[in-house]
């Protein structure tokens, strides 16, 4: 090639790289408004997938200007330090379950009455519905907003390391960790088991070293912490459907521009559909996945269990604490209890 096609191309290209750079730079600009989102869950988990590609969405629709950042795995603290975090603003949105959330906003926790749910049905009705604002305004109290519908944490069973859970009577002294939610502790003492509130980045340890027996969770927690590896058997008692709410703190929600407030609102009310349905087959395809890495699966008579709580106090004393109203609520939804 001659010299002075060498440098005429050298100088070509030159000239189209410094029209680019002014076009790349508008986008490699620092965001307008920047935001944190915490969660507990594992990366794999489809409520930080779905939550990322929200993030990615609202990045792309606001041409840059709010950049949402995703901190999972409890990188930014246990599930009960990130609502303390979130009421203050040491970070801007967390995701968090109902039966952790009811530490600070007791009323999330009638979600997780023992048995109330028996459907999926029952449950968006409820939850997009009468029982879903009630739960809202009281959230709306304490400084935090929810920014989309409720995502689904899934319904709850029960595994073990040393025994098959087949009736009520199995639960009897069964060490069993449950989360820091005043209803599941009180759940499980009902039944005769002796519950310990422990923080979700401890579970697997406590299991590994027997601290506790067993656990409860939905399915996609089981496999996405990899909790199987630890644990021998699990009992589908679906004992509570358990919510997932997208928390945004008041004031760092209300800095950014009424058309960004909308666009978090309705990127992460699709991510909640999306999330839903991810949860819905993986509680189909997660039974026949876990038993081929060697869970035992053992079917329960969930109405034997109902039963059993019936006889106990739990359903009279759940509905003095959440009060008539929101009883009232529930109850319209998913019959009569107690």
């Amino acid at each position: 090639m001659r010299k002075g096609t060498t440098r005429r191309r050298f100088m070509a290209g030159a000239m189209m790289g410094a029209a680019v750079l002014p076009f790349t730079a508008r986008f490699a600009k620092a965001a307008e408004f920047t935001m944190k989102l915490a969660t507990g869950q594992d990366p794999s988990h489809p409520v930080n997938k779905r939550a990322q590609q929200a993030a990615d969405r609202i990045k792309a629709a606001s041409g840059g200007r709010l950049e949402i950042n995703l901190y999972p795995a409890n990188q930014l603290g246990s599930d009960t330090d990130l609502i303390s975090q979130v009421r203050v603003g040491a970070v801007d949105a967390i995701n968090i379950a109902s039966s952790v959330l009811a530490t600070r906003v007791p009323l999330a926790g009638i979600v997780n009455t023992g048995f109330a749910f028996t459907s999926y049905d029952q449950v968006w009705k409820a939850m997009d519905g009468s029982l879903g604002d009630h739960i809202r305004k009281d959230i709306e109290k304490t400084g935090a907003i929810a920014l989309s519908k409720p995502w689904d944490n899934g319904f709850r069973q029960v595994t073990s390391a040393t025994r098959e859970i087949k009736t009520p009577d199995d639960l009897k002294s069964f060490k069993i960790r449950v989360p820091a939610a005043p209803i599941l502790t009180s759940l499980f003492q009902a039944l005769g088991a002796g519950p310990t509130p422990i923080n979700f980045n401890e579970v697997y340890t406590s299991l590994q070293t027997k601290v506790v027996e067993g656990q409860e969770n939905p399915l996609p927690i089981i496999a996405t912490a990899k909790l199987y590896e630890v644990q021998k058997y699990c009992s589908l008692t679906s004992h509570v459907w358990d919510a997932y709410w997208i928390l945004g703190n008041r004031a760092s929600f209300g800095k950014l521009p009424s058309d960004l407030q909308t666009l978090v609102t309705q990127e992460f009310t699709k991510s909640a559909d999306d999330e839903r349905a991810d949860i819905a087959a993986l509680s189909k395809s997660l039974r026949a996945d876990l038993a081929a890495k060697g869970f035992t699966f053992v079917d329960v008579d969930k109405e034997a269990f109902r039963a059993a709580l019936g006889k106990s106090s739990f359903y009279k004393d759940w509905r003095g604490k959440f009060g008539e109203e929101a009883w009232r609520i529930l109850q319209s939804n998913v019959g009569e209890l107690g």
